[in-house]
């Protein structure tokens, strides 16, 4: 008898912000695929990473567990294959699982995916044209309780554009399942990561316009804390020839730098995001085809935010709006009406308890995440948090961010640099001085000026000190905090 459970196709691009998909009113970008979810499912307004950027991230949307409790805290601490992951236990359960494209873990027996019946992914960030695959190899496979038989993969340069090829591979892996038993099918594109290198197909998008600038791109980081002006991922001043494909100009201000450097940035950009929703319109075609729309969830996130010139930057990493936020759209029609948006607060923290909610498998009681699957039915639980906690450990690499931790509510958010490595493996070992900022998103949704020294409010702060201290404790993250006044 044919299990009639649901699937799941979880798609996830890196770097894609929310605010370039026209699902989210987007001024600069068009994603018809893309909003084909949306219409046909429900929009997340409020959801957000727990630590804005790649490898931590992806390891807690697998575990359902902070950083500090899965020690994937930065680019240099690849997780450990035998943490319990959702793909685990939903294969446990019965589920047919595979996993193509950016893992960005680890590689070799110790890092590679564990868990899944099937996967392909690209080493590291992975490059658009002709890309390297590691495979997963015919010979053996790690255990569920990952003790034995480790598989490292096999190497394999695979000629093509690469968000078309994982594609090809979660349709391929479509067509071979057994029909008889529900699947879990990680979709997980490199692009948009940077360099953008745009297939031939979507090479001339944009050459003949201007894209609208963001309010905040000729940002001066006045009235925050240091921070925001140490770091070095300006438009234009901190890029690169390959990230612009010419040779930089010299002497220009930065004024104009940024202004130049902008539309060519952006277009780049947005080119590869045209391609990722090409490619979500093949598998959305093929899920009607074949009569899998109905039951199956298909969800849409990013592994984060970005900074697509706001306050003057690209990269992620701060707990500023951009890269904050995650977009998250998805459809199940069985249980999900069309066209609705929700803006309770939810995290990447919540997905593997809601992947595990919707297939019926227990959630264990170790996952620090809270299934949202009541959300999709318009009902909000009374004990729904209001607030929730943030931190980034890698301190002062790549792009000279300080290392620092903070909370957001619906109105307010409070972020405390407490500038220091803390031992941490991929951070810089330079220590500054602590300094805190404090955001009212009602009065200043762009983040332009702190007013965590505004006597007004004073009362605010405390509360909102408090608040933190209390989310961080109930988390187990007490043993780094030291903030002071």
């Amino acid at each position: 008898m044919a299990d009639t459970r649901p699937n799941i196709i979880f798609i996830m691009s890196d770097d894609h912000a929310a605010h370039a998909m026209s699902c989210y009113g987007s001024r600069i970008n068009q994603t018809p695929n893309l909003d084909r979810i949306a219409k046909g499912g429900m929009r997340f307004d409020n959801c957000f990473c727990t630590n804005s950027i790649c490898t931590p991230s992806r390891a807690v949307i697998l575990t359902g567990t902070y950083n500090h409790i899965n020690e994937v805290t930065t680019l240099s601490t690849h997780m450990d294959n035998r943490l319990q992951t959702y793909p685990k236990l939903l294969r446990e359960a019965g589920y047919q699982t595979a996993l193509y494209g950016k893992w960005h873990l680890g590689i070799g027996p110790e890092h590679c995916p564990t868990g899944f019946d099937d996967w392909a992914v690209v080493p590291g960030q992975g490059i658009y044209h002709n890309p390297e695959f590691i495979f997963k190899s015919p010979n053996g496979d790690t255990a569920l309780d990952g003790d034995t038989t480790p598989n490292g993969g096999e190497r394999r340069t695979v000629m093509g554009y690469v968000t078309d090829l994982i594609t090809d591979y979660s349709i391929n892996f479509l067509r071979e399942r057994d029909p008889d038993r529900p699947f879990c099918m990680m979709v997980h594109h490199k692009a948009p990561h940077r360099p953008w290198v745009s297939d031939e197909k979507h090479a001339a998008m944009y050459l003949n316009e201007e894209i609208p600038e963001p309010e905040t791109l000729f940002d001066d980081y006045a009235n925050r804390a240091s921070a925001a002006a140490a770091a070095k991922m300006r438009v234009g001043v901190d890029m690169n020839s390959m990230d612009l494909k010419v040779e930089m100009p010299r002497g220009m201000p930065e004024h104009d730098m940024r202004k130049w450097a902008y539309q060519r940035y952006i277009k780049e950009y947005l080119r590869v995001i045209a391609s990722i929703d090409d490619n979500v319109g093949r598998l959305l075609d093929y899920l009607d085809e074949e009569g899998l729309t109905e039951n199956t969830l298909i969800i849409y996130t990013s592994d984060q935010g970005f900074f697509l010139g706001d306050h003057g930057w690209y990269d992620k990493r701060f707990m500023y709006e951009e890269s904050l936020r995650m977009p998250l759209i998805l459809r199940f029609p069985r249980e999900v009406a069309p066209g609705t948006v929700n803006d309770d607060i939810v995290l990447n923290l919540d997905f593997a308890p809601l992947f595990l909610d919707i297939a019926g498998v227990e959630i264990p009681g170790d996952m620090q995440g809270e299934s949202f699957r009541p959300l999709l039915h318009g009902e909000t639980p009374g004990d729904w948090r209001e607030a929730m906690y943030y931190r980034y450990w890698m301190h002062k690499a790549h792009h000279n961010v300080y290392a620092h931790y903070g909370l957001r509510t619906k109105t307010h958010k409070l972020i405390y640099y407490y500038s220091d490595a803390l031992g941490q493996a991929g951070a810089i070992d330079e220590t500054y001085g602590p300094e805190w900022e404090l955001f009212d998103l009602e009065a200043d949704p762009h983040e332009l000026n702190s007013v965590f020294n505004d006597p007004v409010y004073a009362d605010r702060v405390k509360e909102l000190k408090d608040t933190l201290h209390k989310l961080q404790a109930e988390v187990g993250d007490e043993r780094y905090y030291k903030d002071v006044d």
